[in-house]
């Protein structure tokens, strides 16, 4: 039992030698969606403090990331998060692309999907009330059907309930 211990405390020492990468993809203003969709500045801060971290290139690496296996999983949920829907770079999405990220962020947003659960452990102030969800999740919305309006797109394609 004290060999394995041993080894255990010798594994968690070496993976700390194994940091992940902390700096942050360029930001340019010209591409970011609070920027060029105006965001009024309430739902602005609210995206900013309940978003960001995960969902931009303006990600704040917490203390935590420094220890590994923590760091790890932080890594993993930020480049997930980035691949689903990149704030900093929106303005580069195709108007489609746009249109539907906006449906889903108003849906995830809505249904208190987002932000996760486990962000919201230790990030205590990224917890929406029931008002600033609601109206993250209709200014979500008002984006994604005047990005249709604009570009002459169809609505999203009404999802059946699960079963």
């Amino acid at each position: 039992m004290k060999k394995i211990i041993y080894l255990l405390v010798f594994v968690l020492i070496i993976i700390q030698f194994f940091q992940i990468e902390k700096v942050n993809p360029p930001v340019n203003e010209g591409t970011d969606f609070l920027k060029i969709k105006k965001t009024p500045e309430n739902i602005s801060a609210q995206i900013r403090n309940s978003c960001y971290d995960c969902h931009s290139n303006e990600t704040k690496y917490p203390w935590y990331s420094y220890i590994q296996p923590f760091g790890w999983f932080l890594k993993s949920h930020i480049d997930e998060g980035r691949k689903k829907l990149n704030f900093s770079i929106f303005a580069n999405y195709e108007p489609k692309r746009q249109a539907h990220k906006m449906d889903e962020a108003a849906e995830l947003t809505g249904h208190g999907a987002m932000p996760l659960e486990s962000y919201l452990l230790i990030h205590q102030e990224a917890k929406l009330t029931d008002q600033q969800r609601n109206a993250m999740t209709v200014y979500f919305r008002k984006i994604e059907e005047d990005t249709r309006a604009t570009y002459g797109l169809a609505p999203e394609p009404v999802k059946k309930p699960e079963k």
